[in-house]
């Protein structure tokens, strides 16, 4: 049984392509706004995760929607000493998630390590509005742990959507019909998710689920605010389906959403769900 990645409260440097704009106690509302770093990390103890910090650096004086941004990440020590080694963990030594601040729209990324303690990835947001990015690693020797940063794209404001519990946790992506099942569903209480694949035009099982990053699927959770963040691995890593079980607890009450990612004839698909936790 794999444990949770979760987040903790850290102070990060706050960067754009034009230099330093503040700190978490003097931060403009620029292109990086909001200093939240908050949530709880389960797997890194406090001394571990207060000697770690992370600088977010994006490319240009103004993010805009649907244009490629280089996004760079660097992995400091609280003296600002650089962190030069990293642990591989499912096959890479950064993951990213990005979500908007509606939770609408969700990434999962690898920035590249080009070594002295930075990352460096390209992509583009879709719209403008807040988004927050949120990086796991592992500094050798470490525990796992992540650190985020809320960023604004700048344009036309554009509509939030509502953030609401499903009454039915099924749906078909990609030909793929995937339903979640969830035991005890409560607070503070270890439970199992259960994704369920079949064939969409068959309701056949699926039993050719590829390894997606060397495991049969990956789990982020978010709660509504984007505050608890959860990076879930498989129970059984090496399965095909068509269950692909996972084990976390989520920390308190609320709603959550929760996107399942795996792979089949060389494609990933994503499916999202939103629960609320008693």
């Amino acid at each position: 049984m794999k444990k949770v990645t979760i987040s903790i409260v850290l102070t990060v440097v706050l960067l754009t392509g034009c230099g330093i704009l503040g700190s978490a106690n003097n931060a403009k509302h620029v292109d990086m706004v909001g200093m939240d770093h908050s949530g709880m990390a389960e797997e890194a103890g406090s001394t571990e995760r207060e000697n770690v910090k992370a600088i977010f650096k994006l490319s240009g004086d103004k993010t805009v929607p649907n244009q490629d941004t280089t996004m760079k990440i660097s992995i400091q020590d609280k003296e600002g000493k650089t962190i030069n080694e990293f642990d591989t963990v499912h096959e890479q030594q950064m993951h990213v998630i990005i979500v908007s601040k509606d939770l609408s729209y969700f990434n999962h990324i690898h920035p590249e390590y080009k070594g002295k303690g930075q990352f460096m990835v390209t992509t583009q947001f879709p719209t403008s509005g807040e988004f927050k990015i949120i990086a796991d690693i592992t500094p050798t020797g470490m525990n796992a742990m992540n650190k985020s940063q809320w960023i604004t794209v700048h344009g036309e404001p554009v509509a939030q959507q509502l953030i609401e519990p499903e009454a039915t946790l099924s749906q078909v992506v990609d030909g793929n019909h995937i339903t979640l099942s969830i035991d005890h569903l409560m607070a503070n209480m270890e439970l199992k998710l259960n994704f369920n694949i079949k064939h969409a035009q068959s309701n056949k099982p699926v039993t050719d689920l590829q390894p997606y990053l060397g495991a049969v699927g990956h789990v982020v959770i978010l709660s509504a605010d984007a505050e608890n963040y959860l990076h879930v691995h498989p129970t059984d890593e090496q399965t095909s389906g068509a269950d692909a079980e996972f084990m976390t607890t989520f920390p308190q009450s609320g709603v959550y959403k929760i996107w399942g990612q795996f792979q089949r004839n060389g494609k990933v698909f994503t499916v999202p769900f939103v629960v609320k936790v008693p």
